[in-house]
């Protein structure tokens, strides 16, 4: 199974790394072993990557639920128990049969995250995805958060949606230090987790964002969906009050002349919702990777 289409290809070929991702991709596999199984099932969050099948707008959306709330019911199969919350872009995605999807479960006490992509089907608890790809990656750029609890009885506000981010919500993006990446390509749906110093990612403009693109792993699957196809999807998080801010719209890859690279992403759709999820978590321990910010 060869993980990379052309799209990560020609970066991998552009940047002088094939080889390297040829050996990271070796990591990829189609079923789940039962280590990364004991690992969804003690995890509270899970965020959830596909396109809106009316609009075709890519989105990445949170679920949470009590540690077991997702399972690894066979090697090929996570189930979750609970839908995606009513008015969610992702709502329609989620309750149709055969999306393709892209999950990632990260844990911020112990740095460690998976990724499982699939095919999603609905059922009578919430939804199952057949696993056609899972793996894991390295704890590089993740804060640890040590703890969390559980706020239960709060009902979130309605969404706040618009076509450009406000300034309360730019402030948002400036204090992040974390947020998901979902893209679609040939090969299906990616989600990514993205992580620095407050102010890594910026917005330049009500309607465009921007992010230095950090060092990995090599493999591209995010930056490779993004050659292939623009359309992408952001999700961020206040980890102490539980808001979310989804954002849609098309990204692209800019090269510098010193070999960095930059994404810079420009707003379709935002939507804001207040108290959005019930965990709350400490203050956070920024990874020692994180570069420091230009001054």
């Amino acid at each position: 199974m060869d993980v990379y289409h052309e799209g990560a290809r020609a970066l991998q070929e552009r940047l002088g790394v094939r080889d390297t991702a040829d050996h990271v991709g070796r990591m990829v596999g189609e079923g789940v072993k039962p280590v990364a199984a004991a690992f969804l099932e003690s995890q509270p969050l899970l965020v959830l990557g596909a396109a809106d099948p009316a609009t075709g707008r890519v989105w990445a959306s949170a679920l949470t639920g009590a540690p077991g709330f997702v399972r690894a019911t066979d090697p090929h199969q996570m189930s979750v128990t609970g839908a995606v919350r009513e008015g969610d872009p992702l709502a329609r995605a989620s309750a149709t049969a055969g999306t393709p999807v892209g999950t990632i479960a990260l844990d911020p006490r112990t740095r460690r995250r998976m990724r499982l992509n699939g095919r999603l089907r609905p059922t009578a608890r919430g939804f199952a995805v057949t696993a056609e790809k899972v793996f894991a990656n390295c704890p590089k750029y993740i804060q640890r958060r040590r703890s969390y609890e559980v706020v239960d009885g709060r009902t979130p506000d309605g969404p706040r949606v618009g076509t450009e981010l406000t300034d309360g919500q730019r402030e948002f993006v400036a204090a992040a230090d974390t947020f998901f990446l979902a893209t679609a390509g040939p090969a299906g749906v990616e989600v990514s987790h993205r992580g620095g110093n407050p102010g890594f990612v910026r917005s330049v403009s009500p309607r465009e964002l921007t992010w230095r693109d950090y060092p990995g792993n090599n493999m591209f699957l995010t930056l490779g969906n993004i050659e292939a196809d623009p359309r992408a999807g952001l999700l961020l998080l206040d980890w102490t009050t539980g808001t979310t801010l989804q954002l849609t719209g098309e990204a692209r890859t800019v090269f510098g002349s010193d070999g960095e690279r930059a994404v810079r992403f420009t707003v379709s759709e935002a939507v804001e919702t207040r108290s959005a999820l019930p965990l709350r978590w400490s203050a956070p321990e920024y990874s020692p990777a994180n570069p420091p910010l230009p001054g």
